[in-house]
């Protein structure tokens, strides 16, 4: 390979900056060449409207995409979660790195946990998934509060707070450390509380399917337990033809005896917004060592969850 610098493409947040700037750091690693970061605007970031409206899965990725079949860029970098779940064939899934801590975590005022939030307190997020979820939990504990629809980056939402406008903003926990703001953080919430969004804290990287030298370099990048569980995550995801604005939760973890990983656990819930119906199940298997065993183990949980009543809990079905 040339010494000529690698053009990675990524989006202008500053998310997407703090992680695009962690890749191309070991992308110059493996392959010796200098990494340039080029900012691409997405109808994501411009628009105003809740995620829900504008379509949710995708809205992040396309025009990153675009630069990467025109050519413009060398190789892209998104959060896995915002990828849709079927893969253009022009384009490879060429790594995706270990994984961040996959929960979701709150920042509220006067450095509260969720369960010491007065009555009547107001929680900002724009995720149905979270707002189904927290609202359940609300329900089943006698917990009273209000979830809030919002947009913006982490420190938007964070403003909210420090402004007195809400009492507390749920956030990504892997966002959060990225951007190196984990001591903000007042709350973790427990997997078993809320099951983050299929993908979450993982990260992918994508270049043309026909560039081989390059494919095969970011490849040394890949995390193949991150990417059997984000497979099984994903598998489910498009299994319940749900888009990822749709209030679906995954997480595919591995389930260690001693230093010996045996199995893979996942979890899945959907629900309706106001935390009313949740659907919630799990499946065990062995460890997947294939894309398709991956993909099974998702496929499977997701067809329990759909004869137990997910579909109807979902919305309108994306086509």
């Amino acid at each position: 390979m040339s010494d000529k610098a690698l053009r990675l493409g990524t989006r202008r947040s500053k998310l997407a900056m703090a992680q695009s700037g962690q890749v191309a750091k070991a992308v110059s690693q493996v392959t010796g060449r200098p990494v340039e970061l080029v900012e691409i605007t997405t109808y994501g970031d411009v628009s105003r409207e809740h995620l829900a409206q504008i379509g949710g899965t995708g809205v992040f990725v396309a025009a990153l995409r675009e630069a990467l079949m025109r050519g413009e860029v060398d190789f892209a970098v998104h959060s896995l979660k915002d990828l849709p779940t079927t893969q253009p064939e022009e384009l490879a899934l060429a790594a995706i790195p270990a994984r961040e801590d996959p929960r979701d975590v709150i920042v509220a005022r006067d450095a509260l946990k969720l369960t010491d939030l007065p009555r009547g307190a107001r929680i900002g997020t724009g995720s149905p998934r979270r707002m189904a979820q927290l609202n359940a939990y609300a329900r089943a504990h006698g917990l009273d509060f209000e979830t809030v629809p919002i947009r913006g980056n982490v420190d938007t939402r964070i403003g909210y707070v420090h402004k007195g406008e809400l009492d507390a903003v749920v956030l990504a926990a892997a966002g959060m450390n990225r951007i190196g703001r984990g001591d903000e953080v007042t709350d973790f919430l427990s997997v078993d509380t809320v099951l983050p969004a299929p993908g979450q804290g993982a990260l992918a990287v994508e270049c043309a399917a026909d560039n081989a030298g390059l494919t095969a370099a970011l490849a040394e990048l890949d995390d193949p337990f991150t990417r059997a569980a984000v497979t099984a995550e994903r598998s489910l995801l498009a299994a319940l033809e749900a888009g990822c604005s749709a209030p679906v939760g995954a997480l595919a973890d591995l389930l260690a005896d001693g230093q010996i990983v045996k199995e893979m656990r996942l979890r899945g819930v959907v629900g309706t917004t106001d935390g009313a119906t949740l659907v919630q199940l799990s499946t065990t298997g062995p460890v997947p060592e294939t894309h398709e065993a991956a993909t099974a183990l998702g496929r499977e949980l997701a067809s329990e969850m759909l004869a137990q009543g997910a579909a109807g809990l979902m919305g309108e079905r994306a086509h």
